[in-house]
């Protein structure tokens, strides 16, 4: 029985030392052409819940830190809320794709998301070798926020209230870039704080799209429980322009839960992010392979 230690090389046991040396060959051009350079990630989906996708999710940013890249992790935890939800016999109802947040769905929020799942993330990514530091938007005053006015979908003078949910004031990423250049990896909760210190929960999607926009990342990367962006009869969508993005919104294929994420990657694209990726959470170290290969492991937006 291998101990877990060598586990590794077992997996390569089946691929010959010149083929090894060619696989991390391939890899150069992307190392030399992203190093120094601030990546997004939006960890969500499978990946965040099954114990082997984490560990891989862990080493891939451990990895990408020790070649050279700066990477900045911001995380949901949909599931995990509602799982504590029901511990205290509520049930979790959505808007248009968004959780609406009472006060004491707020607590549980707050408790779930800056608690278990953060320290969680923290913890694999600091037994994987990195320097994780946990934020949420209140720490360094990272994320301002106000109460979100959603309009509806269908009739544009008509709003719904979703409770404490907050929409984006203004980000300030010194906190962030502190931590990037002393080596260590922020992990940031999807938190904000208004004006008279009130508590909102924010998308995480939005709120890694806008402060890859802050950073000036060179990608944003969503990771989703789907091979990517889907067509009318179920293809992917591997290259799409923000026009095509459009033309999907319009004929109703991207919808639901897809709304806020592929919305959240088009601003992002169309406000200076270089690339834009959404990719299959559910495939191992796809991150990696989206990162350091030239193969597509999910849909990549451009802005034009």
């Amino acid at each position: 029985m291998t101990t877990p230690a060598s586990a590794p090389d077992h997996d390569l046991q089946h691929i010959a030392p010149r083929d090894q040396a060619e696989i991390l060959a391939q890899a150069l051009p992307y190392i030399r052409k992203f190093h120094g350079k601030t990546i997004v990630i939006k960890y969500g989906g499978n990946a965040m819940t099954d114990p082997a996708l984490q560990q891989d999710f862990a080493e891939d940013v451990v990895l990408l830190k020790l070649v050279g890249m700066n990477p900045v992790v911001v995380h949901g935890g949909g599931p995990q809320i509602d799982e504590a939800l029901a511990k205290i016999g509520k049930k979790g109802t959505f808007v248009q794709g968004m959780r609406v947040t009472d006060e004491e769905t707020m607590e549980v929020v707050e408790w779930v998301l800056a608690g278990q799942v953060q320290q969680d993330i923290v913890g694999l990514i600091n037994a994987a070798g990195g320097k994780a530091v946990g934020l949420t938007g209140r720490d360094g005053g990272l994320i301002r926020a106000r109460k979100l006015r959603m309009k509806d979908k269908a009739d544009p003078n008509k709003e719904h209230d979703v409770g404490q949910v907050g929409d984006i004031v203004a980000i300030d990423p010194s906190v962030v870039k502190a931590l990037q250049d002393d080596q260590f990896i922020p992990v940031i909760s999807p938190l904000g704080f208004g004006e008279h210190n009130e508590n909102y929960n924010i998308n995480a999607d939005v709120v890694a799209g806008k402060l890859a926009e802050v950073l000036k990342a060179e990608k944003l990367m969503l990771l989703t429980n789907t091979p990517g962006v889907l067509d009318k009869n179920g293809q992917l969508l591997t290259d799409l322009t923000a026009r095509e993005i459009d033309e999907l919104f319009a004929d109703g294929t991207i919808s639901g839960g897809m709304l806020p994420k592929i919305a959240s990657a088009l601003d992002a694209a169309k406000s200076g992010v270089n690339a834009v990726h959404i990719i299959d959470g559910r495939v191992p170290h796809a991150m990696l392979l989206e990162v350091l290969t030239d193969q597509a492991f999910g849909t990549m937006i451009r802005s034009h």
